[in-house]
């Protein structure tokens, strides 16, 4: 069986260096193959897709824009009245995912508007999600890309982010039923919503199109301290024939080559 598959998140890690296009430098020389990131938007495109021609180093995933960062803003997929937005910001990832050779995009949700409580909203926003995923959906499979949904957590990270569980996300995809909109499992934030982790990946693994880790509490190396038994899920993702990628979604706790001997590890017995 192929050893897992990692792919560095250059917004998290080599911070040390300004510019993504660095940053992707430095990810292929620490032996990443591949990529991830957030929001590329403030890059040069055409620079970019030099560095990774030159590199060789695949871009995996990046995110629909998060809107209006300064007003609150963390992505507009469930917001209500923001779906032109939604749309506008779906095009400006395609143009990007498009040019770089990504697959996948992460089409954020977006927050509870402040002022709303989320129990009185949570069914329009449910709805709205729904209707702009179905819409993303016919739009990402003319391009072959796959639209992914993430959980992230209400407890720690974010309280008023509307899509927070597994289980909430399962629902919505479906009802969303498209083939090419699967759903991304951060392990940071299913540990800390839901925990039960060897359960929740067996039942929703038909479902997941993308994982990401960092161990809780802290969100540090996988190896660092904390609850999460990494070498445990690694074993248990490769047994499941697991063949997406994972990305490297942490905070190093030095500078990130100094905290890769997890991986290194990993490399080196996996050979």
């Amino acid at each position: 069986m192929a050893p897992l598959k990692f792919c560095a998140n250059i917004s998290w890690m080599f911070t040390e260096l300004p510019d993504f296009s660095q940053r992707i430098y430095a990810a292929a020389s620490a032996g990443f193959q591949a990529v991830e990131a957030a929001w590329l938007y403030d890059s040069d495109l055409q620079e970019l897709q030099r560095v990774r021609e030159a590199t060789g180093v695949e871009v995996v995933l990046i995110n629909t824009p998060p809107g209006d960062v300064k007003a609150g803003d963390l992505g507009l997929g469930a917001v209500p009245g923001r779906e032109t937005e939604f749309k506008q910001g779906l095009d400006l990832a395609l143009k990007y995912a498009k040019a770089l050779d990504c697959k996948r995009i992460h089409l954020m949700a977006g927050r509870v508007p402040v002022g709303s409580d989320t129990a009185s909203v949570a069914k329009e926003m449910e709805a709205i999600f729904v209707q702009n995923l179905n819409y993303a959906a016919d739009i990402l499979s003319k391009a072959g890309i796959t639209g992914l949904i993430e959980p992230i957590n209400t407890r720690i990270t974010d309280p008023r982010y509307f899509l927070d569980s597994p289980h909430q996300a399962a629902a919505i995809l479906e009802k969303v039923g498209k083939p090419n909109i699967k759903l991304q499992m951060d392990v940071f934030h299913w540990q800390i919503m839901d925990g039960n982790l060897t359960q929740n990946i067996n039942k929703y693994f038909p479902l997941i199109g993308h994982v990401q880790i960092a161990q809780v509490p802290d969100r540090n190396e996988p190896d660092s301290a904390g609850e999460i038994n990494y070498s445990y899920l690694f074993n248990m993702l490769d047994k499941l024939n697991y063949q997406g990628h994972i990305g490297c979604e942490y905070k190093p706790l030095r500078a990130t080559n100094e905290g890769l001997g997890w991986l290194k590890n990993y490399w080196t017995q996996s050979k």
